[in-house]
């Protein structure tokens, strides 16, 4: 039996780190999965900024770097690395918009501020400038630019980064950060001591509801344009489908973001996204 070809280093990157985006990559044309890779692994670069750096000015500094490593690939001079090379590959190949990658590495900036969200309204904003970007990009790369794709994109990708803001909250609890919305952590009690502890107080299910309320809010007007989405656009989309499974799953757990039941694997994710590239609907 011959053994399945080597991943790219993007690849690789993807499926390791963002194992839900390389999931949806999959489903994408051969011809242009690559330069997804790419696209997943720079994003995931940025966005692990603050877990690699000790002090905010060396995460300026590393947000910097890729900054003028975009730079280079707009103009033809692209850095040697591993991610880079490849990215402005596909930067050329589909000319993807700057601006688009100017947002993700500025909202990367937002996390080197470890203090939460005032209110819902700038859990959103943190949201989307964090996650609607990189679908957008994921949309151009698969040729698909009409306004319904993009503003698609940009509620898909916002839920999909509150379902990880969700999904992440003992992690960054642990390390005494939270995203949740102070607004809401008053309104039901909870205080970031307790949290921090990981020994949240009740009201902690009634914030998770809320934001997973909006993370849903979202997806249902993205899936309202389902119509008049073009169908090459569904690899992008996918995470909406994601969403669906681990919004689903806090909701069975009681909105309860620390319950041991939300580690357990199920083989309900990927059979999650396959039927739906199958049906063509996210």
């Amino acid at each position: 039996m011959m053994a399945p070809p080597a991943l790219s280093a993007c690849a690789e990157a993807v499926r390791n780190h963002d194992n839900d985006r390389f999931l949806t990559a999959l489903f994408a044309p051969a011809a242009v999965r690559e330069d997804l890779f790419a696209l997943y692994a720079f994003n995931h670069e940025v966005a692990k900024t603050r877990e690699v750096v000790t002090e905010p000015t060396l995460g300026q500094i590393r947000l910097q770097w890729w900054r003028e490593s975009i730079d280079g690939a707009y103009t033809g001079a692209p850095r040697r690395h591993e991610v880079v090379e490849p990215l402005a590959t596909a930067i050329a190949r589909h000319g993807l918009d700057r601006t688009q990658f100017d947002l993700l590495i500025d909202g990367r900036e937002a996390d080197l501020d470890d203090e939460a969200p005032a209110d819902m309204e700038c859990l959103v904003n943190y949201a989307q400038v964090t996650g609607a970007p990189l679908a957008r990009l994921a949309c151009q790369t698969l040729g698909t630019r009409d306004e319904a794709s993009l503003e698609a994109a940009r509620l898909v990708g916002t839920a999909w980064a509150l379902t990880g803001i969700l999904r992440a909250t003992p992690f960054l609890a642990r390390g005494h950060r939270s995203r949740l919305p102070l607004t809401l952590m008053t309104e039901h009690g909870v205080t970031e001591p307790a949290l921090f502890d990981l020994k949240p107080e009740p009201g902690l299910a009634k914030v998770v509801e809320a934001v997973a309320d909006m993370a849903r809010s979202l997806l249902k007007q993205a899936r309202l344009l389902r119509a008049q989405v073009p169908k090459a656009a569904l690899p992008a989309l996918l995470p909406a489908t994601l969403a669906d499974h681990y919004l689903g799953r806090i909701s069975k757990a009681g909105y309860d973001p620390m319950s041991p039941a939300l580690l357990r694997p199920t083989i309900g994710r990927p059979l999650a996204v396959g039927w739906a590239a199958i049906i063509g609907r996210w």
